[in-house]
C-alpha cells in the first residue's frame, strides 16, 4: 500500500454474525428446517409463496433468536470498537440479519453504533443500498469508509459502494473471486493495523 492509502477513514461499516459475534447459527439445518434449497437464505424466502415464505421465516427467527440471547463477541472486538471511538472515527452495523435479534446482540453486550441498518431496511447485502444508507446517515462520502465483514456478500457489496472491503478471514482461505482491500486474520489483528497505520 502506498502512503495515500495510509488515511484513517472517516467510518467503519460493520458485519455482525461472523464478524463482531462467533457465528451461531447453523445455516444448513436451519434450511433444512426451513424445507428451502442449497442457496443463500434470505433470496430462497424471496422466491416462496406467502404462505410457505411465513412459515419458514418463523423459522429463520426462531434461531436467529437463540443466537443472539447466547451470542459471544469475537476476541479483539471489544478492543477495536474502543480504539475507532477514541480515534473519532464513526461505527455503523450492516447485516442481513432480523431487527430484533441485533437489538438483543447489542443489548446483550452493550455495544453503540450511530447507525444500525437490518433486513427490514431494504435491500440487503450483497446489495450495496444498506451501505449507501449509511453514508448517508452519518455525512460521510463511501470513499471515505471501510467496510468490515468475514463473507463473501460484505466484499461485493463494498465494492459495489466504492468502499474499501477489508475481509476478517479468521485464519481460513478465500473461497470466492472478488478481492478485498485488506485481508486481516482477526479483529486483533486490525486494532493493530489501525494503530500502527500499516495497512
Amino acid at each position: 500500500m502506498n502512503n495515500a492509502l495510509k488515511i484513517l477513514p472517516r467510518a467503519v461499516l460493520f458485519d455482525m454474525d461472523g464478524t463482531l459475534t462467533e457465528p451461531m447459527l447453523d445455516f444448513p439445518r436451519i434450511k433444512a428446517e426451513m424445507g428451502i434449497g442449497p442457496g443463500p437464505i434470505l433470496e430462497s424466502l424471496a422466491a416462496l409463496d406467502e404462505s410457505r415464505r411465513f412459515l419458514a421465516e418463523a423459522v429463520l427467527v426462531r434461531h436467529e433468536k437463540v443466537a443472539a440471547e447466547q451470542s459471544q463477541l469475537n476476541s479483539g472486538c471489544r478492543e477495536l470498537l474502543a480504539l475507532l471511538k477514541s480515534m473519532r472515527i464513526s461505527m455503523a452495523l450492516i447485516t442481513r440479519n432480523s431487527r430484533l435479534s441485533v437489538a438483543t446482540v447489542i443489548a446483550r453486550h452493550k455495544l453503540d453504533f450511530e447507525t444500525v441498518i437490518t433486513r427490514e431496511d431494504g435491500p440487503f447485502k450483497p446489495d450495496p443500498f444498506a451501505l449507501f444508507l449509511a453514508c448517508k446517515r452519518l455525512g460521510i462520502q463511501p470513499e471515505e469508509v471501510w467496510m468490515v465483514g468475514d463473507g463473501q456478500y460484505d466484499v461485493e457489496a463494498a465494492l459495489a459502494a466504492d468502499i474499501r472491503p477489508v475481509w476478517i478471514s479468521h485464519g481460513k482461505p478465500r473461497h470466492f473471486a472478488v478481492e478485498p482491500w485488506l485481508t486481516v486474520a482477526s479483529l486483533l489483528e486490525l486494532t493493530d493495523l489501525l494503530q500502527s497505520r500499516n495497512f
